[in-house]
């Protein structure tokens, strides 16, 4: 269990450079319209295994495929993995609707429907959004 989450972990963290560094530099990213949710999502544990290995494809496919994709960085709790929560930068409203339409998010979708235990998708804004750029600068 340890080698996977290290390996997890990993794989999450390239996930967030690959996703955050190179799309942020186009001065063409409005930051008001950016759609930033987080997703809660519990996972049956006969299942974990399965469900991060289809949730990293999907996150990895979205960050390199979809131009609207800021970034999908899914992270669990430390002491309970079965709790994995995903933050959800889409550069505004219309890509998301697009991501919803892909061919790897219908996959992770219906192939991950049987594992999920519950799922809350919570909207976000921003207090300042001024320092998402500078935040994502420093990586």
């Amino acid at each position: 269990m340890k080698l996977i989450k290290t390996v997890i972990w990993a794989n999450l963290m390239g996930l967030l450079l690959v996703s955050c560094t190179p799309k942020l530099s186009p001065p063409s990213l409005d930051q008001e319209k950016m759609m930033v949710r987080i997703s809660e999502i519990e996972i049956d544990s006969n299942y974990l295994d399965d469900y991060n290995k289809i949730l990293m494809e999907e996150a990895a496919a979205s960050v390199q495929l979809e131009e609207g994709v800021i970034a999908i960085f899914p992270m669990y709790q430390v002491d309970n993995p079965t709790q994995v929560r995903i933050l959800e930068i889409y550069k505004n409203d219309a890509s998301y609707k697009s991501h919803l339409q892909t061919p790897h998010f219908k996959h992770y979708k219906t192939s991950t429907l049987h594992m999920v235990k519950s799922l809350k998708l919570i909207d976000m804004k921003s207090l300042d959004s001024a320092s998402m750029k500078l935040i994502f600068e420093k990586m």
